[in-house]
C-alpha cells in the first residue's frame, strides 16, 4: 500500500469560479429631464390659455365691441320685428358673444324663411339677411297650405293669408307621409305645369281655376270658365298645352255641350261632348 502520507505531492488550490460583475449607477438625469421638460411645457400652455381666455373676456367687455348697428333686409311677408323677435338680438350685447348659427336657426323655424346669412362686423353691427319663400299655389289637403317654387308644401295658411293663388287638390298628408318621394316628385311637376301657364298664350294659368292631381292618370286641368275638365297627364306638359291654345277660342264657344277634353296623347286632342 502506497504511503501517502509521506508523499511529496501537494495539491494545487483552485480558484473560484466566479465572475465579477461591474455595476453601473443609474443615471436619473436622463429619465427625469424629459419629464420635466413635459410638464414645464404643460403648465405653459395652461397658463397661456389662462391669459388667453382672460384677455378674450376681458376683450368681450369692452364697449367697443358692444352692439349699436342691427341692418334687416327687406322682406315681403315678415316685418323687422317678427325678424329681431326670432332671433332674440337687441342692441347692448357683447358682439363676440352672439351665437350667430343658433339666431340662424331660430329664423328658418318661421315658415316663410327659406334661407338666412348672418354676419358681424367689428367693431358693433350686425347684418341679418334673409330670402323668403313665395307661394306658387295653394294645396287643399284637408288642411289649406301654401306650395313654394319648389315644390315644397311649407305653411298652413291662417286667417288673413292671401287666397288669389291657383288651387291644387288631389294630394293628402297620408300619402306625404307614406311616400314622401313620390309626392314631392308629384308636387314639382305641378309647379312645372304652372309655370308652363303662366306663359303667354291663348291658354294661360288666369284660364286655371284648379288643377287636380291623380296618381293613375295625372293632372287636370279645371277651367275657370264652366270648369271644364281639361286632361293633360303627367309628362310633356308644354307642347299638350301649346296645341290646347290654338283651338281654346274656339271650344269655348261650345263649351255647354262639351264633358271634357284629353290632351294627353302625342299628336291629338279628345273632345268628348255630352
Amino acid at each position: 500500500m502506497k504511503d501517502f502520507a509521506n508523499s511529496s505531492y501537494q495539491r494545487r488550490k483552485v480558484a473560484p469560479n466566479k465572475i465579477k460583475v461591474t455595476r453601473t449607477p443609474v443615471d436619473f438625469k436622463k429619465y427625469l429631464l424629459p419629464l420635466k421638460f413635459a410638464v414645464t411645457t404643460l403648465i405653459a400652455l395652461t397658463l397661456a390659455s389662462s391669459i388667453l381666455y382672460g384677455c378674450y373676456r376681458a376683450i368681450t367687455k369692452i364697449t367697443l365691441f358692444s352692439l349699436k348697428s342691427i341692418e334687416v333686409s327687406t322682406a315681403k311677408h315678415l316685418t323687422r320685428e317678427e325678424i329681431l323677435g326670432l332671433t332674440g338680438i337687441e342692441k347692448g350685447k357683447a358682439l363676440l358673444h352672439m351665437d350667430l348659427k343658433r339666431m340662424g336657426e331660430q329664423l328658418l323655424q318661421n315658415p316663410w324663411v327659406e334661407t338666412v346669412r348672418i354676419n358681424r362686423y367689428f367693431p358693433d353691427t350686425v347684418s341679418i339677411v334673409i330670402t323668403e319663400r313665395e307661394p306658387v299655389a295653394i294645396v287643399n289637403m284637408g288642411f289649406i297650405y301654401y306650395l313654394d317654387k319648389k315644390g315644397k308644401v311649407f305653411k298652413v295658411l291662417n286667417q288673413g293669408d292671401k287666397l288669389d293663388y291657383p288651387v291644387v287638390t288631389g294630394f293628402t298628408e297620408e300619402e306625404l307621409g307614406s311616400d314622401p318621394k313620390g309626392t314631392r316628385e308629384a308636387l314639382e311637376s305641378t309647379c312645372t305645369l304652372l309655370d308652363i301657364l303662366r306663359s303667354k298664350g291663348a291658354f294661360i294659368l288666369a284660364d286655371v281655376s284648379e288643377i287636380h292631381y291623380d296618381k293613375g292618370f295625372g293632372f287636370t286641368l279645371f277651367t275657370a270658365s264652366g270648369a271644364l275638365p281639361v286632361k293633360v297627364g303627367s309628362d310633356d306638359f308644354a307642347a299638350k298645352v301649346e296645341r290646347f291654345a290654338k283651338i281654346y277660342k274656339d271650344l269655348m264657344v261650345q263649351m255647354p255641350s262639351i264633358r271634357y277634353i284629353d290632351l294627353d296623347y302625342s299628336d291629338k286632342i279628345i273632345v268628348k261632348k255630352s
